[in-house]
């Protein structure tokens, strides 16, 4: 699983800055970013905690 969610956030930002060159979306990353990183320390937490064999005993 842990693969699949890099493929799928390469493809999100591929997508993202496509249509940011494309003109079609105006959205600066910069800011996009500066309001949502912690969403991203989210994300990570809940990778490593539902990682599997990552328990310890």
């Amino acid at each position: 699983m842990k693969g699949h969610v890099a493929a799928i956030v390469l493809i999100v930002l591929g997508a993202f800055f496509l249509l940011t060159n494309l003109g079609l979306i105006n959205v600066s990353l910069w800011q996009v970013l500066r309001v949502w990183w912690p969403v991203g320390l989210i994300v990570l937490g809940l990778a490593l905690i539902l990682t599997p064999g990552s328990r310890r005993k």
